[in-house]
């Protein structure tokens, strides 16, 4: 049966792909976001134009209008911006989230899926990384959404909602058919940085480090695509209005690829070389940093079905060569 979903941060990366999923799929989705950092035209459903730290718009959007689930893409996601503005990701991210949870208990909506981050480990002590590695934020962004994960946890335990935190680790790619993409201002992404510089649209990409303890220098990442976090999304809803009352899990492709042949994989697809130079190491990059997605894989059934590290490169250049906004 068909469900009604309001996608809060639905005009974003993730958010919209996951909106253009379940709409394919029959469901019925309202999107509410404010549109800081998201496209109007990456919204084909009704949309609501408002601020997660509005009260009062968070309980117009919900009223009445009877959502079996809420997805919770909306947040602040700079890492560096984070520790510039920390009062900001904290207010947002977290003060935000709670005045959603308010309105949600108000209107009788009883299941949340939540766009968490594997930035919530901090410095990886064992890879692959799985649910049980300990928990140290290294920035404001990564604390604030583990304090909303622990604020899940609380209104579960003790008012009985449904949960779930989904833990990205390097979303990448488009939808196949071009109609979606990346567009973030300032961009911060390898790939779509990487695809820029092949394009002659941007400097030379720096490589931050190419000293690290890796096989070629230089820091090695899990990206998983943006189609196949899309569809752990409706696996976790989906299990939550079945009964489950969610859980929290890893997402990621369980594959680690470096930047250097993330530069090579962009050259081969595009048929361009990535003009770059090599640039001094960034504090708190970790050398390598892939997950273990073994638990919702047991739990849910989610396997990511792109992990074709070219393949996910191709939908993005699709969307980089004729971005709609």
């Amino acid at each position: 049966m068909a469900k009604r979903v309001l996608v809060v941060g639905g005009a974003g990366y993730i958010g919209s792909h996951c909106c253009r999923l379940l709409e394919d799929r029959g469901d019925e989705v309202v999107v509410f976001d404010d549109l800081s950092t998201g496209h109007r035209g990456a919204v084909r459903s009704e949309l609501i134009v408002g601020d997660i730290r509005d009260p009062a718009a968070l309980r117009a959007a919900l009223r009445g209008r009877g959502f079996d689930a809420v997805m919770h893409f909306a947040a602040r996601a700079m890492v560096g911006e984070s520790m510039v503005r920390p009062s900001l990701y904290f207010a947002l991210n977290v003060g935000g989230t709670a005045n959603l949870l308010d309105a949600m208990r108000d209107a009788d909506v009883p299941a949340i899926v939540f766009s968490s981050t594997c930035a919530i480990y901090g410095a990886p002590q064992t890879q692959p990384v799985d649910e049980t590695h300990p928990k140290g934020p290294l920035s404001p962004y990564g604390l604030s959404k583990l304090q909303v994960e622990q604020m899940l946890e609380t209104c579960r335990a003790l008012e009985g909602l449904r949960a779930s935190s989904l833990r990205y680790f390097n979303a990448a790619g488009a939808h196949p058919d071009g109609s979606l993409g990346e567009s973030h201002d300032p961009e911060t992404h390898l790939i779509p940085l990487a695809l820029a510089a092949a394009m002659g649209a941007r400097p030379p990409l720096e490589v931050f480090g190419d000293d690290y303890d890796t096989p070629d220098g230089t820091c090695i990442r899990d990206y998983v695509h943006v189609m196949d976090l899309a569809s752990a999304h409706a696996l976790a809803m989906d299990a939550m209005l079945a009964g489950s009352p969610g859980g929290a899990w890893n997402l990621g492709s369980e594959r680690g690829h470096s930047v250097l042949q993330v530069l090579e994989s962009v050259a081969r697809v595009t048929g361009r070389p990535v003009p770059h130079r090599i640039a001094p190491r960034r504090a708190g990059d970790p050398p390598a940093l892939y997950a273990s997605s073994a638990l919702i894989r047991a739990e849910l059934g989610w396997t990511p079905q792109r992990r074709d590290l070219d393949g996910i490169i191709e939908t993005a250049w699709r969307w980089a060569r004729s971005p709609r906004w």
